[in-house]
């Protein structure tokens, strides 16, 4: 296995879990590189449901170590939830484990609290309101607190002490009560007691991985259309959700890099607010929605559910340096009748096949939907590829001649068996 990065090719939730899980396998490390909490992946192994927020998939993996890398913003408390909750499942994560990086932002109590009374107010983004956006806020303006903080009481005090003090003056204006500062380092010194012996130098630890020729899996979190620069902003994440945030989300240099491998669902779906140009709303939109079981595994929220859509998958292919495709969830596409794909959209009465980079453009966006044949039948309990019915096969067909790039693996059920290897090739 080379080192290879996994990213959504949609708008998040399309399984990377899953995937990351699989590859992990083969891998030697697994490295999470972005994002915080507000993300989710729910595994499914011989039966059992396991939701993970922070840590990475390859945790089922028992010679697989996991890191959290230096891009993400990481609650602690949440943290030690996570591992308490794997220990109770058998997993028990020691130091050499489990890894978090030293220059990870933390979110803390006053991040959520400023994220949920935002989300409360006019302007909503349709945000989880786990603090991750006010904690990369708190980053960018040179302010935040990180893992490595909390080896240094003295340095932790007073940076607690003044970040309290300014995010009081923000929940104070929007009506909320101000964190307790002297309660929130109490809290961390705890925290710290617990978390310290993970935090390290990922950068090093990653880069003589490599030179080992240790095999490294990079995991991303959301997708490539809720990207701080390249999404739907604003209604996006805020952190990068492409291949290239690897490397700098985990200091891990390019060249090391040898293969993109992008997750879509054979539909799409979007939590939250924001522009969605192929969304169905009426009677179709609910029957994905429920045999796709689509309501976030972080939040529980139902999601908005619509035809596939080549021309978001094609533009994610191009920005997120993907080279292969795995879908999932083709099989929720079974007995819907006749299926849609969106190959272009009208804009004002004009024909784009290019995915709009202005937010007013992508909001009037309509799509222009061409029929695909339907199939029928449960495709749950296929074990090859050549088992689909023919349409089911034409339609992952379809899928690879408009990107361009092969679709290695098809998913047709939650469990890791059932997974679908269309091509015999090295990972």
């Amino acid at each position: 296995m080379a080192n290879l990065v996994v990213i959504g090719a949609q708008w998040g939730d399309e399984g990377k879990g899953k995937f990351v899980d699989l590859l992990s396998e083969e891998a030697d490390v697994v490295v999470r590189f972005g994002g915080g909490n507000n993300a989710g992946h729910t595994l499914v192994v011989q039966g059992n449901r396991l939701v993970l927020h922070l840590i990475p998939s390859g945790v089922l993996q028992p010679r697989t170590q996991v890191v959290l890398g230096d891009g993400m913003v990481v609650d602690p408390a949440c943290l030690l939830e996570e591992m308490d909750h794997l220990q109770q499942a058998g997993i028990d994560l020691g130091p050499r484990d489990l890894l978090l990086g030293s220059k990870a932002h933390l979110i803390l109590p006053h991040h959520r609290q400023l994220d949920a009374l935002r989300e409360g107010g006019p302007g909503a983004l349709g945000t989880t309101r786990r603090g991750v956006g006010p904690a990369y806020e708190d980053k960018a303006a040179r302010r935040g607190i990180r893992a490595l903080d909390l080896l240094r009481p003295e340095r932790l005090e007073r940076l607690v002490v003044a970040s309290v003090a300014q995010a009081s003056k923000r929940i104070e204006l929007l009506g909320g009560t101000p964190v307790d500062g002297g309660a929130l380092m109490e809290q961390l010194r705890q925290q710290a007691t617990r978390l310290g012996p993970h935090i390290v130098d990922v950068s090093l630890l990653l880069h003589e991985a490599a030179s080992s020729g240790r095999r490294i899996l990079f995991e991303g979190a959301q997708g490539v259309l809720l990207d701080l620069d390249h999404g739907t902003y604003p209604f996006v994440t805020s952190s990068t959700t492409l291949a290239g945030g690897a490397c700098a989300g985990a200091g891990f240099a390019p060249h090391l890099i040898d293969g993109v491998v992008g997750v879509a669902k054979a539909y799409v779906t979007r939590v939250g607010d924001g522009p969605f140009p192929s969304e169905l709303t009426g009677v179709v939109g609910e029957d994905l929605r429920r045999k796709g079981g689509e309501f976030g595994s972080t939040t529980g929220r139902p999601r908005r559910c619509g035809w596939l859509d080549l021309v978001a998958l094609r533009y994610a292919v191009r920005v997120g340096g993907i080279r292969r495709l795995a879908m999932t969830k083709l099989d929720v596409l079974g007995d819907l009748g006749a299926l849609q794909v969106c190959v272009a959209y009208d804009v004002g009465g004009r024909r784009v096949e290019h995915f709009p980079c202005d937010p007013d453009d992508l909001a009037r966006a309509q799509p222009v939907l061409e029929p695909v044949e339907g199939f029928i039948g449960d495709i749950s309990r296929a074990t090859a590829f050549g088992e689909l019915p023919r349409a089911a096969r034409e339609y992952v067909e379809r899928v690879e001649r408009e990107c361009g790039l092969p679709v290695e693996w098809v998913s047709v059920g939650p469990g890791r068996e059932q997974t679908l290897i269309r091509r015999a090739q090295s990972l």
